[in-house]
């Protein structure tokens, strides 16, 4: 099976040794409630604060509120709430206030949509406004000074999650001083933490939002910064956890991950320098180039993090890129992982401008600063095997893509289709000694990557899906004989099998998951 490479670190990524090490302490030797007030509660309260101080050393805030949330999403709920929630009570308070909820165009979906929801839910009903980027995919200042005096909330993000662009966070800064706005600002930190410098109580910013899983924490974490003074309402009541701010009985294993990260950085240890950082892209885009000649990358490298590459390729669509990558062992997205699913553009390559091309077929590769030489070494190598399958059958590709739908539609029974799971393939073999496994992969992807072990030695034929019904005709032995679909994901060799049984064939079995949920090596 072809080895796994991770390159979706902006969307997630594993956990590191410490916060590892510090979540499983926490739910094996110190599982108290840290709203208790016995010994073993205040235990739990001790490691608390502990991760809560890290966490204030690490983004430079000494002064201000630090709550820990289940994640960005909930820190930028609450910060919007608050906000909002202080211009309804100035509102009913016989106060004016600015009509205008100003959002960065290519803020991620959570700003936006919590803005929006908020709004409306608080019957505020103000103006919300996309603040501009230019085709770099930074904020235009120059639009931002003109709409500043009619702005109550200002939503701008550090550095960008799909294309890793780093915003002006100064100058925007400089624009809020200078006109002595009294505007809300809220700053959505999720890329920056770990890779830019952070002094929150140097800034102006009134709110900052952070995540732990894409930083090497578990999933189910995250923080909220509030700036001293700045308006603040909870979002979640009840028990009066976390000082009243949050309640809910707080995720200390969770929370004591995230604090072995920020103790990391606070420390210097675990985390590549800028330099190595810098190295690891320069490689990275010489592979790419070299891979797939004539890709554009959609954002200049040298005003984006260097952990994040964003790039199309002339006449290929991001699902051909991802399903050729992926079968050469390389996880990458189709821009932000919270909408790669979705057949529309990128809202944020479409904000800067970018063709519509690029926008559909756009790539995001990341990875982590934690990522080891050889790890990007690997990587680079798989892009280039990956680059001479695209370089022989990228044709095949659009043929495939073409004609993608060709099976009729039959009702999806579980009666009429046996899902065979990972766990019970061998015990099936056994009970039908003749099975035929039929690959529904395309050419590309059958040819970008290796078949496990345990399915290598059975008499296999190569059937792409986009070819099946054709096929088929010329193939009546094949209605003969047990019958194993597979692709990469279960979803093509379903709908292969489900066009078997419409046909009347009786032994029939499709991989269910896919080559995804092939049981991985345990390590040594």
């Amino acid at each position: 099976m072809t080895p796994s490479l991770f390159l979706d670190a902006n969307a997630t990524t594993p956990c590191c040794p410490a916060a590892r090490a510090a979540a499983l302490r926490l739910m094996e030797q110190c599982f108290g409630n840290p709203s208790s007030s016995h010994s073993e509660g205040l235990r739990a309260r001790h490691e608390l604060e502990r991760a809560r101080r890290a966490a204030r050393q690490a983004i430079g805030a000494g002064t201000g509120r630090c709550i820990f949330t289940s994640g960005a999403t909930e820190a930028i709920h609450t910060a919007v709430f608050s906000a909002l929630l202080s211009l309804r009570q100035r509102r009913e308070a016989g106060q004016a206030i600015a009509p205008l909820l100003l959002v960065g165009a290519t803020e991620h979906k959570a700003v936006l949509q919590a803005v929006s929801h908020w709004n409306e839910a608080l019957g505020l009903n103000l103006e919300v406004r996309l603040l501009p980027v230019d085709a770099q995919g930074r904020h235009e200042l120059a639009r931002l000074r003109e709409w500043l005096p009619q702005t109550a909330l200002l939503c701008t993000m550090a550095a960008n999650n799909e294309t890793g662009v780093i915003s002006d966070i100064a100058g925007i800064e400089a624009l809020l001083r200078a006109a002595q706005s009294p505007a809300l600002w809220l700053v959505d930190s999720v890329q920056a933490l770990g890779k830019l410098a952070l002094n929150l109580d140097a800034t102006r910013i009134d709110y900052a939002s952070f995540s732990g899983h894409k930083l090497y924490a578990p999933k189910g974490v995250g923080l909220l910064y509030v700036r001293e003074g700045s308006p603040y309402h909870p979002l979640m009541v009840g028990g009066g956890q976390e000082s009243e701010q949050r309640s809910g009985t707080e995720n200390l294993p969770g929370i004591a991950g995230f604090g072995a990260v920020f103790e990391a950085l606070n420390e210097g240890r675990l985390f590549a320098s800028a330099d190595r950082l810098e190295g690891y892209r320069r490689d990275l885009v010489a592979a790419l180039n070299e891979a797939f000649p004539g890709l554009e990358f959609n954002a200049p490298l040298d005003l984006c993090l260097p952990t994040t590459l964003n790039f199309a390729l002339p006449g290929a669509s991001s699902k051909q890129l991802m399903n050729l990558l992926d079968a050469s062992g390389v996880q990458v997205s189709a821009g932000s992982a919270c909408s790669a699913g979705k057949a529309a553009g990128s809202h944020v390559l479409d904000a800067m401008a970018r063709p519509d091309w690029a926008s559909r077929g756009a790539i995001r590769l990341s990875f982590g600063p934690m990522d080891e030489p050889e790890f990007i070494a690997q990587c680079c190598a798989a892009l280039r095997r990956a680059g001479e399958v695209w370089a022989r059958l990228s044709e095949d590709c659009k043929t495939a893509e073409a004609g993608a739908a060709l099976l009729s539609p039959t009702e999806d029974s579980a009666e009429d289709c046996i899902d065979l799971g990972w766990q019970d393939l061998a015990q099936h073999l056994r009970q039908q000694p003749e099975t035929l496994l039929i690959d529904v992969r395309e050419a590309y992807e059958q040819q970008a990557g290796l078949l496990p072990c345990a399915l290598s030695e059975l008499p296999q034929l190569h059937l792409p899906l986009s070819r099946f019904a054709q096929a088929l005709t010329s193939r009546p032995e094949l209605m003969q004989r047990p019958v194993l679909l597979l692709c990469r994901s279960g979803k093509r060799s379903r709908e292969a099998a489900l066009h078997l049984l419409a046909l009347g064939h009786g032994a029939v079995w499709q991989l269910a998951g896919g080559l995804a949920l092939c049981p991985r090596p345990q390590p040594a």
